[in-house]
């Protein structure tokens, strides 16, 4: 089950950044928002060019990774429907973006609420828990960015895949997804052999089901306990956004 339950009830859309505004500034900043559909590799930003938009998921995942000289792909964060694509123009109206964002694993249908760089900036002044959720996100997101780090240098590629399922089953609220060893890999930063081995042994000890592309967690327990530490550590820090 993933720690991350969503109940939406007041017909809002289903981001919990969103879901952190007072009624009065959500109806504020709805003209501002405008719902899209995301396809599968869609590239929302491409890294070192300008964030002209930004992104509310309302299900899905996509990726924050570093492209490298040689056209390689390093994850660098997760962002699904519990935080915001865009971060850098936080800080910034001509932000660049420091990351490839792409769409990992979208959904059938009004998967983000997109805003212009000026209406969210705008926002941000005029509408104090906008900001102080934005804010809380930001944070949390550069430390579990600092914290990835130590953990593709230190921790074997099997726990980090094991962390990494483990991340998108929370983001999917516990649903299944769809994910292919080759984007795994690239993800992970690892030959696509090493996904395809590391996966047949959590098939042959019961911990997911992988088929054609298609991902199912069956013994969340028994997939924690092949995780590095740092997927309890991340997912502390997720529970920060919402105080």
């Amino acid at each position: 089950m993933s720690p991350f339950p969503c109940n939406p009830s007041n017909g809002r859309p289903q981001n919990r950044l969103l879901a952190l505004l007072s009624d009065e500034d959500f109806r504020h900043l709805r003209p501002r928002l405008k719902t899209v559909s995301l396809d599968p590799k869609q590239v929302l930003h491409k890294q070192g060019e300008r964030v002209r938009h930004v992104y509310f998921p309302t299900g899905g995942i996509v990726s924050m990774a570093t492209l490298l000289p040689d056209g390689s792909m390093v994850e660098v964060a997760t962002i699904g429907d519990d935080g915001v694509v865009g971060v850098e123009a936080f800080f910034n109206q001509d932000a660049l973006s420091a990351t490839e964002a792409i769409v990992q694993v979208p959904v059938a249908n009004d998967s983000a609420e997109r805003m212009s760089v000026i209406d969210f900036r705008r926002e941000l002044a005029e509408r104090p828990t906008l900001h102080h959720a934005v804010a809380r996100y930001v944070e949390v997101l550069y430390a579990i960015m600092a914290r990835l780090m130590a953990c593709n240098t230190h921790h074997p590629v099997d726990e980090r895949c094991a962390r990494w399922l483990l991340t998108m089953h929370d983001r999917m609220n516990g649903h299944d997804f769809q994910m292919s060893h080759e984007f795994l890999a690239a993800m992970l930063g690892v030959r696509r052999q090493s996904v395809s081995v590391i996966a047949g042994r959590f098939r042959a000890a019961g911990l997911i089901r992988y088929a054609h592309g298609h991902v199912a967690v069956l013994d969340r327990k028994g997939l924690e306990a092949a995780a590095c530490d740092c997927y309890g550590v991340i997912r502390t820090f997720h529970e920060r956004v919402k105080s």
